[in-house]
Order: C-alpha cells, then sequence, then structure tokens
C-alpha cells in the first residue's frame, strides 16, 4: 500500500502531539495549589522552610534550608509525597532567618535595619521597613537624630512597619542606589514569577535577581512565621531588612528574610509593599 506523503505528515505530527501531552507537567489551578499549600501547612511547618506558587510551572515550591535534615526533612518529604507533582523540592544553603541589622541605614532600639519606602498617610510623611524591625524601637535614628515614631508594626504572620516622620528632614520617593545616584519610585505593584527586580540595602547595598514565587509561607528558624511573601535570587545579609524591592520606578516589596549571603548567594523573602499600602490606607509617593 503507497503511504501519501501527507498522511505521513500527519502521522508525524499525532506522534509529537502524543509525545508533548505525556511529557508536559499538569497545569493544576489555583484551587488545587492553594490545597496542596493548606495541606503542608498543616503537616510541615518545620522551622527552615518555605513554600509559594510558581504561577509559570504550575507547581507549589518547597524549600528548605541547610538546617532540614534526618527526621525533618523526612517528615518533609512524606508531606509532600501525598501532594504527587502539585509539588516540587529545592534547597537552598545557609538558615533562613529574618535579617536585623538594611536602602539608607535607620537605627533604634539597639538595631540597625533599612528604610524601605518613603509614603504618605493621612496627608502627612510616613517610611515603611519591616514588622521584624518595628516591633523592636518605638523611633528610628538616622544621622544622628530621632527622624520618625512608630505608628503600627505587624511580625510575625506579616512582615511589615510604619513609622511616621517627626523630624524636618528631606524623605524623596526614591531609592539609594550606593553609587552616588537614586532612583525615583512613582507607584506600587504586585510582583510576578520570573520578573527581574532589585534590592537596596544598608549592608550589602544593591543588588538584583528574579522573582521565583508568590503567596510564600516562610518558618524562620527562630520558630516565627510569615505569610503572602515574594520568593526571589536577590541576595541580602542582616542589616538589609526593611529595604526596598523595586522593580524601575515601581515599589515591589520590603526585605524581610532568607538564607545565604552575597558572596555565595542565597534565597530572599520579600513582604508585598502593596499589602502594607493598603493596610495603612498609605501611597507612593
Amino acid at each position: 500500500m503507497k503511504i501519501s506523503r501527507a498522511a505521513t505528515r500527519l502521522t508525524f505530527i499525532a506522534a509529537l502531539v502524543a509525545a508533548s501531552t505525556t511529557l508536559a507537567p499538569a497545569a493544576y489551578s489555583a484551587t488545587t495549589l492553594q490545597a496542596s499549600m493548606a495541606a503542608l501547612d498543616r503537616s510541615a511547618a518545620i522551622p527552615g522552610t518555605s513554600w509559594g506558587v510558581d504561577t509559570a510551572a504550575h507547581q507549589v515550591v518547597v524549600t528548605a534550608d541547610s538546617t532540614v535534615t534526618g527526621a525533618k526533612l523526612d517528615q518533609l518529604k512524606a508531606a509532600m509525597a501525598k501532594l504527587g507533582s502539585t509539588a516540587r523540592l529545592e534547597r537552598t544553603a545557609g538558615t533562613m532567618t529574618p535579617f536585623i541589622a538594611g536602602g539608607d541605614a535607620i537605627t533604634g532600639g539597639g538595631f540597625r535595619c533599612s528604610l524601605g519606602f518613603n509614603v504618605t498617610r493621612g496627608g502627612q510623611a510616613h517610611l515603611l521597613t519591616a514588622g521584624h524591625c518595628g516591633n523592636v524601637p518605638t523611633t528610628w535614628s538616622a544621622g544622628g537624630q530621632v527622624i520618625a515614631s512608630r505608628v503600627n508594626s505587624q511580625f510575625p504572620g506579616n512582615d511589615f512597619s510604619i513609622f511616621r516622620f517627626t523630624a524636618n528632614v528631606s524623605h524623596p520617593s526614591s531609592v539609594d542606589l550606593y553609587n552616588g545616584t537614586s532612583r525615583a519610585i512613582t507607584r506600587a505593584a504586585n510582583a510576578t514569577v520570573g520578573q527581574s527586580v532589585t534590592r537596596s540595602g544598608s549592608t550589602s547595598h544593591v543588588h538584583s535577581g528574579r522573582v521565583t514565587a508568590l503567596n510564600v509561607t516562610v518558618h524562620y528558624s527562630d520558630g516565627s512565621t510569615v505569610t503572602g511573601m515574594i520568593q526571589t535570587t536577590v541576595c541580602a545579609e542582616p542589616g538589609d531588612s526593611g529595604g526596598s524591592l523595586f522593580s524601575g520606578n515601581t515599589a515591589l516589596g520590603l526585605t524581610s528574610g532568607g538564607s545565604g549571603n552575597c558572596t555565595s548567594g542565597g534565597t530572599t523573602f520579600f513582604q508585598p509593599v502593596v499589602e502594607a499600602l493598603n493596610t495603612y490606607g498609605a501611597t507612593i509617593p
């Protein structure tokens, strides 16, 4: 029997379609992925772990730091085994901790953190920084003078705080690039997976990377847990906490914590700034 070229091409195309259907990962729904995360919340709340949604891969990405070994790792893997291919495991160097020590430096209560973004609330100038920074001091100082007093701080759960400027100091809506220039910040938005982002902090200054997951739950090594975080490949170090995550002229987040450092690299988590702005009724600039 003679087989036409058209039939051969159709057979070849059908084979390709069948192969791609077999090999392609399932595109799980947001509801399914949220259910997987909820299951992890119940059975794998282990210090040194985090999980969030990789919207590009349609999976929950579970990250475990270097402290998750032995029985803890077995517990995590057992919980993940029940989720099938809805979740994948990644390892990260170092220990997941909130960074306490960060854009321009602000100090208070014996700690140093970083200012995140200057904002307006009720017609008055305020600043945003991390909640685990804001829980400790009632005021922040910079340049040898008290510049702001605490209005509210939320940590754990969330990781943001707001302070009202009390000193006559310049507070432009910009981020220090640590090269003698600054980047104007004109708006705020939510991050997206795969987005190229930059962070500024008072310890390690300016570093860039990309967003790898959203709505991430992080179990820090000190027992505190934060939810709804942005996970990135940007490095950070103690003192960078509260500092700015941005893309172009857009504010994205406040540095929360992570693992690794800016020598060997690491994973860093950020509090979405839109949530903080909405909570406080604040705007940029």
